[in-house]
C-alpha cells in the first residue's frame, strides 16, 4: 500500500481530529532512525512525543515484546502478573513511592491520581475535592483532564467542564496560597510545562510549592507523563527540582511505545481501596514486560549520562544557532527535552515540513516553539546532523 492509498482510506474513514498531519507514513525503523514508505531515512529527533525512549527496533525491547507476544499477553487483573509485580518493585526501588498503580496512558493516569487524592481526604471523613494546576499545563484529553489542563484551546468546545479544578498563573506562590481553601485536596504541576511549549518551572517555585502543600496539609501531584523515565537526565524529573511528591504520573516513555501509564504514591497518599479504581488493560503482562525493558536498559547502558551530556551539547548547539540567527528568541528545556522559540511563531510548520523534507523528524509544542525529545540513545554526532540542516534552514527564514 502506498501513500496515497494510505491517505485516501484515512479520509474516507477516520475521525477528522488531526487537521495536519505530514504527508509521510513510516514503516521501519533503526536506532534513531525511521524510514517511509518510499524507503526514505529521517533522523527522528520527536521520538513519537517523547514515547520512543530507546529508539527503534532496539534488540532487548524487541525481544521483551515479541516473547510475550508469543506467550502471554493479558490475562487480568483478577490474577496475580509476574512482570506487573517486576515492575512495581523497580519503580518503587527507583522512587520515593511505596505504591504503583498501571493504566493505559497519562490522561488515565492523572484522571486516577486526581481519584486517589480525593480519596486520600474522603477516608478521613474530609470533602476536599478541588485540584489546583497551572496556566498554560497539559494534562490530558478525557473530561476531567480538559478541566485540569490549563488552556482555553482545548476546553472550549466541551463547556460545561468537570467542576473542582483551578487554573494560576505559574510562579506566583501568593496567588496560589490565596487559591487553596477548605476543600481542595491537591496542587498538580508539570515541572516542564510540555504541550505548553517546554516551559521549565523554576527550582524555587517548585520547593515553594512543596512547601506550601506540607503547610497546608494538602497533596502535591507531579505530572511526569513527559517528564519521567530519564528525559530530563534523572529518572524522574522531580529529582532535578530537589522535592520529594506525594504523586507522580508516567506514561509516554515508560513503555517505550506500548501504552502503558502508571500512578507512584507514598504509602502515606495511597488511599484506594478494594474497589476504590480497576483496570481492564492496566499492568498486563506485554505492557508491563515492555517498560521493565525500558527501565532496566535506561539503567544498564548508562543512557541517563547519556541524556545529560548529549541534552547540554544540543542546547549549546541551539544557543550557538540563537547567536547566529536572530529568529530565535529563546532556547530551553532540560536533558533531552529542549526547544527553541522563533520571534515568529507563524513560521514553526515551514521549519517542520522542510526539516521533514530534508530527512529530521521535529515537531512543535503548544504553537510556540519548535521540540526536541529525540530517544534517549541520541548521540552528539547526530546533533551535529541536526543543527547543520536546521543552521541552512534558519538561514531561509531570517
Amino acid at each position: 500500500m502506498n501513500l496515497e492509498q494510505i491517505k485516501k482510506i484515512d479520509k474516507d474513514h477516520f475521525m477528522g481530529v488531526y487537521s495536519s498531519r505530514l504527508p509521510v507514513c513510516f514503516v521501519d525503523g533503526e536506532g534513531c532512525y525511521l524510514y517511509d514508505t518510499n524507503g526514505k531515512k529521517y533522523l527522528d529527533v520527536f521520538a513519537g512525543i517523547a514515547v520512543n525512549t530507546l529508539g527503534y527496533n532496539h534488540p532487548k525491547l524487541t525481544k521483551a515484546i515479541c516473547d510475550k507476544a508469543s506467550s502471554v499477553m493479558h490475562t487480568s487483573n483478577y490474577f496475580y502478573v509476574k512482570e506487573q509485580a517486576m515492575l512495581e518493585e523497580l519503580l518503587c526501588s527507583l522512587s520515593f513511592a511505596d505504591k504503583v498503580f498501571f493504566a493505559n496512558s497519562g490522561s488515565e493516569a492523572n484522571e486516577g491520581a486526581v481519584k486517589l487524592a480525593r480519596k486520600f481526604f474522603k477516608n478521613k471523613g474530609e470533602n476536599k475535592y478541588k485540584v489546583i494546576t497551572l496556566d498554560n499545563s497539559f494534562h490530558g484529553r478525557t473530561l476531567a483532564m480538559v478541566a485540569a489542563t490549563g488552556q482555553k484551546k482545548y476546553q472550549k468546545a466541551y463547556t460545561p467542564l468537570t467542576a473542582g479544578f483551578l487554573n494560576v498563573p505559574a510562579d506566583d506562590i501568593d496567588l496560589l496560597e490565596k487559591s487553596i481553601d477548605d476543600e481542595t485536596c491537591a496542587v498538580m504541576i508539570e515541572l516542564i510545562q510540555g504541550e505548553g511549549g517546554i516551559v521549565p518551572m523554576s527550582k524555587s517555585y517548585v520547593k515553594a510549592v512543596r512547601k506550601l502543600c506540607n503547610d497546608k496539609n494538602i497533596l502535591l501531584i507531579i505530572d511526569e507523563i513527559q517528564t519521567g523515565i530519564g528525559r530530563t537526565g534523572t529518572m524522574f524529573g522531580y529529582e532535578s527540582y530537589g522535592i520529594t511528591p506525594d504523586i507522580i504520573t508516567l506514561a509516554k516513555g515508560l513503555g517505550g511505545g506500548v501504552p502503558i501509564g502508571a500512578i507512584l504514591a507514598t504509602d502515606y497518599a495511597s488511599a484506594f481501596k478494594p474497589g476504590d479504581h480497576g483496570t481492564t488493560f492496566g499492568g498486563n503482562a506485554l505492557a508491563c514486560s515492555a517498560a521493565y525493558t525500558v527501565v532496566s536498559t535506561i539503567l544498564d547502558e548508562n543512557l541517563l549520562q547519556n541524556v545529560v551530556d548529549t541534552g547540554a551539547y544540543l542546547e549549546k548547539q541551539l544557543s550557538s544557532l540563537q547567536e547566529k540567527h536572530d529568529c530565535i528568541s529563546d532556547v530551553r528545556g532540560l536533558g533531552l527535552m529542549l526547544a527553541i522559540a522563533l520571534k515568529d511563531s507563524s513560521k514553526l510548520s515551514y521549519v517542520v515540513e522542510k526539516m521533514l523534507e530534508e530527512g529530521f523528524v521535529i515537531g512543535t509544542a503548544g504553537g510556540v516553539v519548535l521540540r526536541f525529545v529525540p530517544p534517549l540513545i541520541f548521540s552528539t554526532t547526530q546533533v551535529d546532523d541536526l543543527i547543520s540542516t536546521l543552521d541552512m534552514i534558519l538561514e531561509e527564514i531570517k
